[in-house]
């Protein structure tokens, strides 16, 4: 899952080498929330307008997990 979104994360942004992703253990509700850090310049490029690209973002990540039976969470930062 971590793979997966890097790969998202680093073809929509200029500075790819700013990216990072930090996994958390899962909480107690079985969530494990993945933590994307980016370049300040490339966060409008992650968010997309009115948030459509984080959105879509969280979708496929949601969609990876359910296949692996996880629950995930991403946060942008």
């Amino acid at each position: 899952m971590e793979l997966l979104l890097k790969t998202i994360a680093v073809e929509l942004v200029e500075d790819k080498d700013a990216v990072t992703v930090t996994c958390d253990e899962p909480n107690e509700d079985g969530i494990v929330v993945y933590h994307l850090h980016v370049a300040q310049d490339d966060m409008g490029r992650i968010i997309g307008k009115k948030g459509r690209i984080a959105k879509a973002i969280r979708t496929l990540m949601r969609a990876g997990a359910a296949k692996a039976d996880q629950k995930v969470m991403v946060e942008i930062e």
